[in-house]
């Protein structure tokens, strides 16, 4: 792998982090359920980006399986929390 491509993976992780603690805290303090559910969802989103980059990293397609399953995991969640935002239950 290229020296640049190591660098800018490098350099991806740890806005990815930063990105991840900007979350957190607006999952911490959101004023709304709304806030901290899109909050959830972005944290769910810097994680399979994250996995995704390691992926590219370290040139395996073990960690681009795993991403797939975040994904769909966090689209399900969504989901899910979307409907108890709106009716109140989710399963009706």
């Amino acid at each position: 792998m290229s020296p640049v491509l190591q660098l800018c993976l490098t350099a991806t992780l740890i806005l990815y982090g930063v990105a991840a603690l900007l979350a957190v805290w607006r999952l911490m303090r959101g004023p709304s359920a709304q806030d901290r559910v899109l909050a959830i969802d972005f944290i769910y989103l810097l994680a399979m980006l994250a996995i995704l980059a390691l992926g590219i990293r370290n040139s395996s397609s073990m960690y681009f399986e795993a991403a797939l399953l975040i994904a769909i995991t966090g689209f399900v969640s969504s989901a899910a929390l979307a409907k108890f935002l709106l009716r109140g239950e989710v399963i009706e």
